[in-house]
């Protein structure tokens, strides 16, 4: 990271280069919060690979999870430029994730402040600290125009 960027500047990096893909541009970053170390940082992949479960979110979780050789990633921090999905939310969750930091809110498809509200599930053994809205404005716009342009 150069001076003044941010996490969150990292993964809309992410998402920017999964828009010039054809991807739906969403971005994800996974950080030690230990050390500050990043461990994965990625974008949709779902076209590309034909995979249905190439989200960033899951793409991360994976790539750290490899690096780390854990199952479970109890000192990392996720960074997501869109709210996840209920899939995603499930990983996260799974992968046992100490927060998750996103940036637009998703009415129609997220899982943690709208739709099933993964998290406040009796059945949800793991909840992280969530907090939403982090560059909220950069992420929407960049949904909007990936959006607009394919109307």
């Amino acid at each position: 990271m150069t001076g003044g960027e941010t996490i969150m500047d990292l993964a809309l990096k992410e998402a920017e280069a999964a828009a010039r893909r054809g991807e739906v541009p969403v971005g994800a970053v996974l950080v030690d919060s230990r050390s500050g170390e990043v461990l994965a940082r990625t974008g949709n992949r779902v076209e590309e690979l034909g995979d249905p479960t190439a989200h960033a979110e899951m793409l991360a979780i994976r790539a750290g999870a490899q690096a780390l050789g854990l199952k479970r990633l109890t000192d990392a921090d996720l960074y997501v430029t869109l709210e996840p999905c209920a899939m995603c939310a499930a990983a996260i969750s799974f992968a046992r994730l100490r927060r998750l930091y996103f940036g637009a809110a998703d009415p129609k498809g997220g899982a943690v402040e709208n739709g099933p509200r993964f998290f406040g599930q009796a059945t949800c053994h793991h909840r992280p600290e969530v907090y939403g809205g982090i560059g909220e404005g950069s992420a929407g716009e960049l949904l909007r125009a990936f959006f607009r342009a394919r109307r």
